[in-house]
């Protein structure tokens, strides 16, 4: 489990450096992350996915992911469900909802790069190569929308 900053023990690089290598000696036998925003809101200020019960949805994609019977596509925050993978199945939601569910604004996420930066800044020499390689790698995909977005 990770803990939030508030809690750490230690310092966060050298907390990250042992997850990476406990994931190095896991090797293809380490858990798969996902990550999911329960909470994204629409432009009217109500919540685009409906929550509780149906939070079982995405993670039951994510199972099936691992398992490799469904796919996904690239997008700048990794790869999200394809079209008809995600079971939707009884909801009463709009493709327009769902559009905005799954858009990634490419300013928002360079801002976000931004302040990951600044953050990883405070650790200095101590922070794992392999975090600024996801980072940059991050910043390549975000340039790679903005180029085709242009």
């Amino acid at each position: 489990p990770f803990a939030m900053l508030p809690f750490c023990g230690y310092n966060m690089a050298d907390y990250w450096a042992h997850w990476l290598k406990l994931g190095e000696k896991l090797g293809e036998g380490a858990p798969r992350i996902f990550q999911v925003n329960w909470f994204r809101k629409g432009a009217d200020g109500k919540f685009l996915w409906p929550g509780f019960g149906d939070n079982a949805r995405p993670i039951e994609w994510a199972l099936r992911r691992v398992a490799g019977e469904v796919g996904a596509v690239d997008a700048i925050s990794g790869r999200l469900p394809r079209s008809g993978d995600l079971n939707l199945g009884g909801l009463e939601i709009t493709k327009a909802e769902l559009d905005a569910l799954f858009a990634l604004d490419p300013e928002a996420w360079g801002v976000e790069a931004d302040l990951t930066a600044e953050y990883f800044a405070q650790f200095g020499d101590k922070l794992p190569a392999e975090l600024t390689d996801q980072l940059a790698d991050l910043r390549e995909r975000i340039d790679r929308v903005k180029a085709a977005n242009s």
